[in-house]
């Protein structure tokens, strides 16, 4: 079966042609509501932009979700450009924004398309493709004696640390790779005490 594939972090490029400055932002998402959340922030963002035009594609829970947006421009020369972008170089759950400033000299149909197509490329290939790990949040309670043995769980794999309190206890909330919840039952010093709502979990290190 082939591997699921996405990027590994948000960033931006930019270039010119003919004076219109185009300028590709892009961001791993998990679901649809993220990315346009996204795309609503860059719009805000590029408030004085002549468009800024997206594509996002979503797989989630064997559910795929796919949404390309031309922003006033000509239809099909901007959005379904990107879009074409994402499915032959076979990634998803990402977003891509290209923000556009006209330049006042016009690109074309054909000069759009390959354009839009460029800045969803070097947006991807900056962006860094990478195998598609599939992650839950958790909260880890611990006591204060057991951080180094959660420091390096949460190091092993590739935990990403969402936020963390130092109270009576030590209190991280995580988002962590699928494949740790899989094995827990390698791990002897832990106990799952409740599943909570949205797939939230809950784990406490034994003393």
């Amino acid at each position: 079966m082939e591997k699921i594939k996405t990027v590994k972090k948000e960033c931006k490029i930019e270039f010119e042609e003919k004076k219109s400055k185009f300028i590709g932002y892009i961001k791993p998402v998990f679901s649809k509501e993220e990315a346009e959340d996204y795309i609503k922030y860059i719009k805000n963002l590029h408030s004085d932009a002549t468009h800024n035009c997206s594509a996002y594609k979503i797989n989630n829970n064997g559910s795929e979700f796919f949404k390309v947006d031309d922003d006033g421009e000509p239809s099909g020369t901007a959005g379904k450009p990107m879009g074409d972008i994402i499915n032959y170089m076979k990634v998803t759950n990402l977003v891509v924004i290209a923000t556009r400033y006209f330049g006042g000299i016009k690109l074309g149909a054909g000069g759009l398309v390959r354009n839009y197509a460029k800045t969803a490329k070097l947006a991807i290939t900056e962006a860094e493709i990478i195998d598609f790990v599939d992650k839950i949040d958790l909260i880890f309670e611990i006591p204060y004696e057991r951080l180094g043995e959660l420091e390096k769980l949460l190091k092993d794999y590739e935990a990403e640390i969402i936020e963390k309190s130092f109270l009576e206890k030590i209190i991280f909330k995580v988002k962590i790779n699928k494949e740790f919840y899989d094995s827990l039952e390698n791990y002897s010093y832990i106990n799952l005490l409740d599943i909570l709502k949205k797939g939230l979990l809950q784990i406490k290190l034994l003393k």
